[in-house]
């Protein structure tokens, strides 16, 4: 009986709710206030906080690549030029590579610039290469690298950048070549196919010029020629916007990765997100009993 009343009470209350304006307009104000973006920020961190209890119990991932797609249909979705999507997605990076000092991930790579890449629109390539030299001329100057000691590494074939990225690729490599706690790797005009041809070339030459024995060429040698030559090969390969392809990403390297599809774009990962990425690569690992 009372709780048959109850139940009549709630769903009064709820009709209220629905449809009196006063009502309808107290809601909006609740979901508008800094009260609520406190409260609902406060249990997202408390939230995260628990999940990073839980990851920390068990080795995170060595190395961790990301591809990171979905920068112009996250800035179509909110209403924006496409290509200015990619200054989202380039915060976003920063957000990563803090997440990465927090948990004690020690390597990092990330998909920036494929060479099929290149066959954007030329005004499109044009901005992305200037967001590329900026961003990596500031990087010369962060203080998170420098403090955390991370050694970045520019990969790809580097060749058919324009010369001022290719600059700020060489002096930012030259600044941090010393750091060993950290490794930031930066896959630009980066294709996995071509990077495996051009290791096969080199290691011909090196063959035909008799410095190279053909017997002495096995997995851990042709490794030493590819553009990750001194970089463990990913343990967690993480992939944005839903899609679930590789994209001639690390092919070589990715043997024996762990994959996780996320099905929010670049720009729009949150931290629960990334953290629920390795959390699932933990469990699995477990799974497998290693």
């Amino acid at each position: 009986m009372i709780k048959s009343l109850a139940r009549k009470q709630i769903h009064r209350l709820e009709n209220y709710a629905v449809h009196s304006d006063v009502a309808r307009n107290l809601t909006a104000w609740i979901y508008q206030s800094t009260i609520y973006s406190f409260i609902k920020d406060t249990l997202t961190n408390f939230r995260n906080l628990k999940l990073i209890e839980e990851i920390r119990r068990s080795p995170v991932p060595g190395h961790i690549a990301v591809i990171m797609d979905g920068n112009r249909r996250f800035a179509k979705n909110i209403g924006i030029a496409e290509d200015a999507g990619h200054f989202f997605g380039r915060d976003k990076v920063e957000d990563v590579l803090n997440w990465c000092l927090e948990l004690g991930v020690k390597n990092l790579t990330l998909y920036a610039f494929s060479t099929e890449n290149f066959h954007r629109p030329k005004t499109e390539v044009n901005r992305l290469m200037e967001l590329c030299r900026t961003e990596l001329q500031n990087a010369i100057e962060d203080k998170r690298i420098h403090k955390n000691q991370v050694k970045v590494k520019v990969i790809g074939h580097l060749e058919s950048l324009p010369k001022d990225v290719q600059n700020a690729a060489k002096i930012l490599m030259k600044e941090t070549k010393q750091y060993k706690r950290h490794t930031l790797t930066i896959a630009l005009a980066y294709g996995g196919r071509e990077e495996i041809v051009q290791a096969i070339q080199k290691m011909a030459e090196d063959v035909k010029s008799n410095s190279l024995p053909i017997k002495d060429i096995d997995e851990k040698k042709v490794s030493s020629y590819l553009y990750t030559n001194g970089i463990p090969d990913p343990d967690l390969i993480l992939r944005t916007s839903g899609e679930e392809r590789i994209s001639n990403f690390l092919l070589w390297q990715m043997a024996y990765s762990e994959f996780y599809f996320s099905d929010v774009y670049w720009p729009a990962l949150t931290k629960r997100d990334f953290l629920k990425a390795i959390r699932t690569y933990q469990i699995r690992k477990r799974r497998y009993g290693k």
